[in-house]
């Protein structure tokens, strides 16, 4: 099953557009439990709440070897029917980026991946060519630099529009495949509903929800297509580590669960 049908699967099955964010960060988890116990417990406390997971590489590349046995355990324990998103936004020149989609996809087995476009779309391409995966390129992202060269205004078909937008518009012209969705920051709505606007038929990522300080309800105002569906949105601090007590998988399985509720009433609020 190819990434959006598994996606949309998962969405149904669930009634959920939530996706955890499996960011194991041993400081931050109980102690005496090794990364990939930490994991399972996670998973197998939140698998029927979520429409996805999304592993961030750098927390197992940190820990070495111990790390990666640590996230292929984890990917061999998530249900087969929930995608998994590798958050490891990569990119370099093309042979380069496809030996990162060769390992990505095809030795670790990931539905997705988010992908860096600042070399252009020969680094896009070796991704988006799997058109069994799911290819997320970073538009809009929710850390406070991001300004720093997403605002950055620039001539594009005429016209002065910041960076991000010019990214999306390129996003929109590689998708060939129908593959190729958008990282948009939940801590810019504002920019989110633009880009929806836009974009009226893209599949957004979206991180920044809960920890770093996005609203659950104006990521589904501005950014939930006009069928209500359209995102998936990411939480991870805030579902990890709701508790570092003994109780932290069913503490997880409470924040997941009030995250999943929390988009839900919000979407049955948009205008019909």
């Amino acid at each position: 099953m190819d990434f959006s049908r598994k996606l949309n699967a998962a969405v149904e099955r669930n009634n959920s557009l939530v996706c955890v964010g499996l960011d194991p960060d041993p400081k931050r988890m109980p102690e005496g439990i090794s990364v990939a116990y930490f994991n399972r417990a996670i998973v197998d406390a939140t698998s029927d709440l979520v429409c996805a997971y999304k592993p961030n590489l750098a927390f197992y590349e940190a820990l070495g070897r111990e790390g990666q046995e640590a996230l292929r355990q984890t990917l061999r324990h998530i249900p087969a029917d929930v995608p998994v998103i590798a958050d490891a936004k990569r990119s370099d020149i093309g042979n380069t980026a496809a030996a990162y989609a060769r390992a990505i996809f095809e030795d670790l087995g990931f539905d997705a991946c988010t992908v860096n476009p600042y070399l252009g779309g020969d680094s896009v391409e070796p991704f988006a060519s799997y058109r069994d995966r799911g290819v997320f390129i970073l538009c809009r992202t929710s850390n406070p630099g991001a300004a720093d060269f997403q605002d950055l205004r620039c001539r594009h078909g005429g016209k002065s529009l910041p960076l991000y937008q010019i990214v999306a518009l390129r996003a929109a012209e590689w998708n060939t495949h129908g593959n190729i969705g958008l990282v948009v920051g939940a801590t810019y709505p504002g920019e989110l509903g633009i880009i929806r606007k836009q974009h009226p038929d893209m599949l957004f990522l979206i991180p920044g929800v809960g920890a770093q300080g996005g609203d659950a309800a104006q990521v589904v105002r501005q950014g939930a297509s006009v069928e209500g569906r359209g995102i998936i949105i990411n939480s991870s601090r805030q579902v990890l580590y709701a508790s570092q007590g003994k109780d932290f998988d069913t503490a997880a399985r409470t924040a997941a669960e009030a995250l999943r509720d929390e988009i839900n009433r919000h979407l049955s609020a948009l205008p019909a």
